[in-house]
């Protein structure tokens, strides 16, 4: 087996009968499942086990399916290489000694070396597309509020969505179809527009029919990327324009600061939802000798690695009183500005189409020692999260021998739309 991808091996048996049966699925172990423990890759947590399982687990067990394990995972999936683990890092089953990507590297790493048909991760700015690219398989971030978030462990409520792996870009969309729909524990998830009058199944758009399709190539999201990736992406526009579909340049001019913007979002949510993290309800005890607020220290230092603690900090220092305006709320309107340029984009295309990352799958421990550069190679991916949109990474060829993702994104709820334009590359 291939090193390091699941935290926790177990069968949970699925229902007799269903869309999934007989598929296996792996489970990013920051989603809840009842009496098998979730760790988030943290010492935290490290023997914490849920009493309840998340609503896609519930749904994918009630579809057929069999959980094979807790994926290995990035330390409450903040980061982009499955190295912050506190299990350890996940080798790379396609590419071996490089990273598969993160957060969700383990999740990826099951579908790519046929550990499990499927698997589930979840995606902050890029943890689903990130190691989808990386691990040469496909994985969608899908519109927020298309899929539950009850019982995944909260990193980024405005920003995270949970997303299906598959082998195929058919494979993604069949999970897809199972666990997206409203959820009444979760009162951020919404019906897609019109869905009451036609059935959606993700797994049926799957045609591959691009022609008359036009694909509109931020010119911004080329910048800085890497050669050999450009090289393998261009080929990849010329299969879908072989096909029938037209691209044109269009520009995104404020993703030159969506980094920026979401890294304080993201820190600042962390720094809030991770406050619940105090030895004493559940997770790691920091012990008590009559001082409570050393315990909570204790708990906490002992608990969280170097990546958390350091998001937890600046999340803090942006939110803290006289710096709440100068970064939180700036970094709010660059959002905004975000999504507008994104809907004048989309309103001049059909999809937006970009490498997934701009470089290919570092070699392990490359990149540990410089954060910033591990942030900065988000520059693709976190935009569509900032601006609440679909998007799906599917491999592009290689470059030297590693994989290289081309990530396609969509207006609101237009995952149909991207499935069919993916599995003509698929």
């Amino acid at each position: 087996m291939m090193s390091n991808i699941f935290i926790t091996e177990e069968t949970i048996e699925g229902a007799a009968d269903g869309p999934l049966a007989g598929r296996t699925v792996a489970v990013k172990d920051n989603i809840s499942t009842a009496d098998v423990r979730t760790t988030c890759g943290s010492t935290m947590l490290e023997e914490y086990v849920p009493p309840y399982d998340a609503t896609v687990v519930s749904r994918i067990k009630d579809a057929g399916a069999t959980i094979v394990g807790k994926a290995n995972m990035d330390e409450f999936g903040m980061g982009t290489t499955t190295e912050t683990s506190a299990f350890g890092a996940t080798d790379n089953p396609t590419a071996p000694g490089h990273v598969p990507g993160g957060s969700s590297g383990g999740s990826a790493a099951a579908v790519a070396a046929d550990e499990a048909d499927l698997a589930l991760g979840s995606d902050t700015g890029g943890s689903v597309r990130c190691p989808a690219a990386f691990c040469g398989v496909v994985g969608i971030k899908p519109t927020y509020g298309l899929v539950s978030r009850y019982g995944l462990v909260a990193y980024a409520n405005s920003l995270e969505q949970i997303g299906p792996f598959g082998e195929t870009v058919e494979d993604a969309a069949a999970l897809l179809d199972v666990i997206a729909g409203p959820d009444d524990r979760d009162g951020t998830t919404r019906e897609p527009p019109g869905s009451s009058e036609r059935p959606t199944s993700y797994a049926d758009a799957a045609t591959g029919d691009v022609d008359g399709l036009s694909i509109g190539v931020p010119t911004e999201l080329l910048e800085g990327a890497d050669d050999g990736v450009l090289e393998t992406f261009w080929d990849a526009i010329g299969e879908l324009e072989t096909r029938g579909a037209k691209y044109h340049e269009v520009s995104l001019p404020s993703v030159e600061h969506a980094v920026e913007a979401y890294y304080v979002i993201a820190m600042s949510e962390a720094s809030s939802n991770l406050a619940r993290f105090d030895g004493v309800r559940y997770g790691h005890s920091g012990g008590y000798d009559g001082n409570w607020n050393e315990a909570f220290a204790a708990a906490r230092r002992e608990g969280f690695g170097d990546e958390v603690k350091r998001r937890i900090l600046l999340g803090t220092y942006a939110l803290s009183a006289g710096y709440h305006d100068k970064y939180y709320k700036k970094a709010q309107d660059a959002r905004a500005w975000v999504k507008q340029d994104f809907d004048e984009a989309l309103s001049e295309a059909d999809v937006l189409a970009s490498p997934t990352m701009p470089v290919p799958p570092f070699e392990l421990g490359e990149s540990l020692d410089d954060p910033l550069q591990m942030y900065l190679a988000d520059a693709n991916t976190v935009p569509v999260n900032l601006a609440d949109l679909p998007a799906i990474s599917v491999p592009a060829g290689e470059t030297d021998g590693l994989p290289v993702g081309l990530q396609l994104v969509g207006p609101s709820f237009g995952e149909e739309r991207l499935v069919r334009v993916a599995s003509a590359l698929s």
